[in-house]
């Protein structure tokens, strides 16, 4: 479910094509034919007269910020900035210059510079739409999903049948925690497109994340049936259904997410962990070999592999695997509880002890710490003791 985040900055990103753009001025006098060369689309031929008028004029900005602007256009950003940066030296209140400047610093992956440049300009012009988009997208942009939603928020309330920016909104209170908004900006986008499969599967996150399964679990159904092709939809409703028990319908979707995409590494784990929970060792095996094959560093597929392999009597790969699980998560209580049965089996009765008392021992920590935990809730709290902990799996 991780992998929604990767989608909400870059679909994000295209709310700045669909705004009017803003250029400097360009009605000096000396540089008429670098503005004739501009309005062609000859950015080099207009930048070098741009230069020259900008070597006999040192102390002119408007050469340098039409350079700035030539060079931003053919995508130079870190070029643009340096010389949006040299005509603001010397003349900062140059109309746009400094919105450019935060757009070119934008496009560069420079959020916390764009911040800083363009909410002073926000200040002064609050209702502006495009600064509040760049704020919000960079405050995103950072991971200050908290910071950046209201932002995105006002932007939407500017812009109410703008899909794309009600989306970002969700994806934005989602990553903060702030589910209500989610669930707002859900009912908005549903009743623009109710077959936002998109929608379907954050507002599925927020009520999973608010402990609401059996709501997640539908929204999820929703949208896959409204878009089969989502990506992680049917992973999404997948894992639901796996941390449920519902095993068998669990396989039929994360095959389906393996089937739109073949090296959907989650997925494949998943599948492989549900066929062993219903015993299906021999459809386990070859996902999760391949799985370790790619994914390496990931401690439940060699947890996994090496309860197969032990499974079948292959003792010394199942060692390694179990090993390799207990390094990579020395936490996991499970894959030590498993290597003390194996030595066991082994003959290896000083290993195996060592093994089941670092179980006991992870065991008693976590077992205190929930004690901890208890023992300062009031005694006329009604919060449930398994609020206090969540559930981790293997």
């Amino acid at each position: 479910m991780e992998d929604i985040q990767k989608t909400g900055l870059a679909l994000s990103l295209a709310l700045l094509a669909c705004l009017p753009g803003q250029t400097l001025s360009s009605q000096s006098d000396p540089g008429q034919v670098a503005v004739s060369l501009e309005k062609q689309g000859k950015y080099p031929e207009a930048e070098a007269v741009w230069k020259a008028i900008s070597k006999d004029h040192p102390a002119n900005p408007e050469p340098l910020a039409h350079i700035g602007l030539l060079e931003a256009r053919q995508e130079r950003y870190a070029t643009a900035i340096a010389f949006y940066r040299r005509a603001m030296a010397l003349n900062p209140s140059i109309p746009g210059l400094q919105l450019n400047l935060g757009i070119a610093l934008f496009k560069a992956g420079d959020y916390k510079a764009t911040i800083q440049t363009l909410d002073p300009l926000l200040k002064e012009q609050p209702n502006d739409q495009r600064l509040t988009i760049l704020i919000g997208m960079s405050h995103y942009g950072l991971g200050e999903f908290a910071a950046a939603s209201p932002y995105l928020k006002r932007a939407a309330d500017q812009d109410p049948q703008n899909l794309t920016l009600l989306l970002t909104l969700a994806h934005g209170c989602l990553f903060s925690g702030q589910y209500p908004c989610v669930q707002d900006a859900y009912h908005r986008i549903i009743a623009l497109n109710p077959e936002s499969a998109e929608a379907h599967v954050l507002m599925g996150e927020a009520l999973d994340e608010m402990k609401d399964p059996v709501g997640a679990i539908r929204e999820f159904r929703d949208a896959a049936a409204a878009d089969p092709k989502e990506p992680n939809v049917h992973f999404g409703l997948g894992y639901l259904l796996w941390t449920k028990g519902q095993y068998a319908e669990a396989v039929q979707q994360f095959q389906a997410e393996i089937g739109n995409n073949p090296l959907h590494l989650q997925a494949m784990l998943y599948l492989a962990d549900s066929n062993m929970q219903m015993n299906r060792m021999d459809e386990a095996r070859p996902l999760l070999e391949k799985f370790v094959s790619i994914d390496p560093d990931n401690a439940m597929g060699h947890l996994d592999l090496g309860i197969v392999y032990a499974d079948d009597g292959r003792k010394p790969d199942a060692l390694r695997e179990l090993q390799t699980a207990a390094k990579l998560e020395p936490s996991n209580v499970n894959a030590h509880w498993r290597l003390g049965r194996l030595y066991r089996s082994m003959g290896q009765a000083l290993d195996a002890k060592a093994e089941f008392d670092k179980a006991s021992s992870l065991n008693k920590a976590e077992d205190e710490r929930l004690l901890k935990v208890m023992s300062r809730i009031p005694a006329n709290d009604q919060t449930s003791p398994s609020a206090a902990s969540k559930p981790t799996g293997k």
